[in-house]
């Protein structure tokens, strides 16, 4: 397989589209951000480097923080002028080539050419996909020549090509050998070509991978840093580097109880006997010179002595006194049970980084080296309420058609455990002032505003009238089963502003939603670093066959168990309503099935992520 960092992700934009008004279809708008960041977001992840190419905004396009490359040869020349461009300029032994107006593009696209281009021993793979052809019914393959990845090396055929006076993108190749790769998905590989296109997707909703990437985008780390003394920072985010003051251990020291010698008197066949000169306890450094052919008794942690190379450890020895023992000549390897000066952390070095968390091993790590207080930043301060007129609070009457509001009790627990100061606004009625005002409250009060229900496209729902007031929203829908509606964009009132995340309305997918999508944002916010505001995914293989559509990401609950041998394997718990909160309880783990996944038979592979210590 060849390995994405020898891929560079090549971009071909800045052409103007003739049915979008001529306008540069790489910066048209969708869910609040340009085509091509939407592209760029997809091929990040696939390739080693990235570029694009553009004649026209290159500025606008170098804004992205990538290499602009413009076409080398004079003329238009179309995608084989950037092909040939990225061609010259790549410094990777391949490049991928994928156009600005198909933000869809598969997320495996580089990894499944790559492999392509290996088996068939090409120089140069292209997706296809199949589709019905309207006159005769048949399947035809319907190549994207676009969608390639190619051997640099391949140059000078395309320099002939072009020489010659060709220009079609489809038979540049000419005598090189192609590998052609079939995609099952052909949406993935459509191009945005008009108003109604554009319309069309921007109804659709987002991919979630796209999704998290513009909220990680969108976000960052809150200023305000505090001094913590070191009990009260379990759980808070470090907001600076930790400098190691001291090295750890401070000195070579005893891994074992035993007795410290000089490795060079073991060997040979016969049993050694060494002279006893010394008694060395932790935190007392010895005060004699250990010679060749002595050694001191040494307690775990005790200072080695000079000259001291090697621990035997007390069991292994064959007889001891008071003035001397007696070891087998192969008991140990010279400089066994020595613990080096600095060997766990030497003084000068980063000790942790910023954006860890500190859980307990990074508190003990802390406490090692003496640090008594630590800056963290500050607690980020997250105000949430429910909407709906059906919406009772505990304790009050539960009238026919109403139901107990569980949204604020589900997010109270998981912002909490996130570690977030969090601000309860209680039940706010399908009423354009009452949703209003909570929300300007909520503004000043909060970075960020989290709303349960009240975000689909019912006739109650008077957030988007309210939001086109207050501020802007990037999105409103994920393509992901639980948690369809979804916004997130900011709100403004009174000098202040906060980041709103508006969740769906039904229980399960508040979680998912919260998880999947709201977490790595409040984390990052926080200062987390990038390890810790992403959720580790684990393959373990399905116990049953698990039905699924292609083409949105599932989020199912799941029960992860051992078989009879030993092998681990999951199921779902049952019914996966978004209203069946009790699934929740019963599962361990949630089953994350890819867009491009479609049906699971058992025994297949998938992704989970276990619900233990999940914050």
């Amino acid at each position: 397989m060849t390995d994405k960092h020898n891929i560079t992700g090549l971009i071909l934009a800045g052409g103007r589209g003739t049915r979008m008004g001529q306008a540069d279809k790489g910066m048209l708008p969708l869910h609040g951000q340009p085509l091509v960041r939407h592209v760029l977001q997809r091929l990040a992840p696939q390739v080693g480097q990235l570029a694009i190419s553009a004649n026209e905004h290159a500025g606008a396009y170098a804004r992205f923080g990538l290499p602009v490359w413009s076409d080398v040869l004079p003329g238009q020349l179309g995608p084989l002028a950037g092909l040939h461009s990225g061609m010259q300029h790549a410094a990777t032994p391949y490049l991928l080539t994928v156009p600005c107006d198909s933000p869809l593009l598969p997320s495996d696209l580089a990894a499944r050419l790559a492999a392509g281009l290996v088996a068939h021993d090409a120089d140069l793979a292209i997706a296809v996909t199949e589709e019905i052809d309207p006159a005769t019914g048949q399947t035809v393959r319907r190549p994207h020549p676009v969608f390639c990845l190619v051997k640099t090396l391949a140059l000078p055929q395309l320099d002939a090509y072009l020489a010659a006076g060709e220009r079609r993108m489809r038979t540049w190749h000419g005598p090189l050998k192609l590998a052609e790769v079939l995609f099952e998905d052909g949406r993935a590989f459509g191009n945005i070509n008009t108003p109604d296109d554009l319309a069309a997707l921007q109804a659709q909703g987002l991919d979630v991978p796209v999704a998290q990437a513009m909220l990680a985008d969108a976000v960052a780390p809150v200023a305000d840093i505090e001094q913590l003394p070191l009990p009260q920072a379990l759980e808070r985010i470090l907001a600076a580097d930790i400098i190691s003051p001291i090295s750890v251990p401070a000195h070579d020291n005893s891994a074992m109880d035993g007795y410290a010698l000089h490795g060079a008197d073991l060997g040979g066949d016969a049993p050694v006997t060494l002279a006893v000169v010394d008694t060395i306890l932790a935190g007392r450094p010895g005060t004699v010179t250990v010679q060749r052919g002595q050694c001191a008794r040494i307690m775990t942690g005790a200072v080695m002595p000079d000259g001291c190379d090697s621990v035997v450890p007390q069991e292994l020895v064959r007889q001891a006194g008071e003035h001397g023992i007696t070891v087998a000549p192969d008991c140990i390897r010279p400089g066994d049970n020595r613990r080096f000066k600095g060997e766990d952390l030497m003084q000068g070095q980063p000790a942790l980084l910023q954006g860890k968390r500190l859980g307990p091993a990074e508190l003990g790590l802390l406490a090692s080296l003496g640090i008594a207080t630590v800056p963290v930043r500050r607690r980020l301060r997250v105000a949430f309420f429910s909407t709906g007129d059906e919406l009772r609070s505990i304790g009050e009457q539960l009238d026919a058609g109403c139901i107990y509001d569980s949204n604020r009790y589900t997010l109270l627990g998981m912002l909490t455990r996130l570690g977030c100061e969090v601000l309860d606004m209680g039940i706010v009625k399908d009423q354009p002032q009452a949703l209003e005002a909570a929300l300007r409250g909520a503004c000043a009060a909060a970075d960020v505003i989290i709303t349960s229900g009240g975000v689909s496209s019912g006739a109650a729902d008077f957030t988007r009238e309210i939001l086109a007031r207050l501020g802007e929203v990037a999105f409103w829908q994920i393509n992901m089963r639980p948690g369809r509606p979804m916004a997130f964009g900011r709100i403004a009132s009174g000098g202040e502003t906060a980041l709103l995340l508006g969740l769906p309305g039904n229980p399960v997918a508040v979680m998912a939603t919260f998880y999947f999508l709201a977490r790595p944002t409040l984390l990052r916010m926080m200062g987390a670093d990038a390890d810790t505001a992403s959720l580790p995914l684990l393959q373990v293989a399905a116990q049953a066959p698990i039905r699924k559509k292609r083409g949105r990401t599932e989020y199912q609950r799941g029960i992860v168990e051992r078989d009879a041998d030993g092998r681990q394997h999951v199921r779902v718990t049952g019914a996966q309503g978004s209203g069946i909160l009790r699934s929740m309880t019963q599962a361990n783990c949630m089953i994350v099935l890819h867009a491009a996944q479609g049906h699971v038979a058992a025994g297949d592979p998938v992704d989970i992520v276990l619900f233990h210590g999940l914050t």
